[in-house]
């Protein structure tokens, strides 16, 4: 018997992106426009209300549709946490492919204004395993990498639209 024969089935995988949008304006995107994700960015393929009315009510959950590497996939999200303080939101992610591999999936945005007038888009995935044979979600990093720098991107031609 070896101590450490068990491997850990929780873990956490973190990723900080630096992006050209105001802080303010990026979060506001997740805190109460999130419905409008999947016009910014194109691997979020469809977002509905599953159950109840607000998107950004606590009680409510979203049914999501979107595609990490090369496969579609889908998945119910709550919110669990709202911190417009700190311009943090974490939400808890279940059904779908999330209880296939994973007991506990949350997702948390931290998005922080630099003083050059840029922010950190600071996004962490927090999962516990339902066995050890299962990967980390690495493919979530890759996911979120490029769903910033999409919405990123469409909010930085927006501005300079209304400008």
């Amino acid at each position: 018997f070896s101590f450490f024969s068990k491997m850990v089935l929780a873990g956490k995988l973190s990723t900080e992106l630096g992006i050209k949008t105001p802080a303010d304006k990026f979060y506001k995107l997740f805190a109460s426009e999130l419905h409008e994700v999947q016009v910014h960015c194109e691997r979020v393929h469809h977002t509905k209300l599953h159950e109840g009315e607000d998107w950004h009510d606590t009680d409510t959950v979203k049914h999501w549709t979107y595609v990490i590497g090369g496969e579609v996939h889908t998945c119910y999200e709550s919110i669990e946490e709202v911190d417009e303080k700190n311009k943090k939101n974490t939400w808890k992610l279940f059904g779908g492919e999330i209880d296939k591999h994973y007991k506990a999936f949350k997702l948390t945005l931290e998005v922080v204004d630099k003083a050059d007038g840029t922010a950190v888009a600071k996004w962490t995935v927090e999962y516990e395993k339902i066995n050890e044979d299962i990967h980390p979600p690495n493919g979530w990093m890759d996911y979120l990498n490029q769903c910033t720098r999409d919405i990123d991107g469409h909010l930085i031609k927006r501005e300079n639209v209304a400008i």
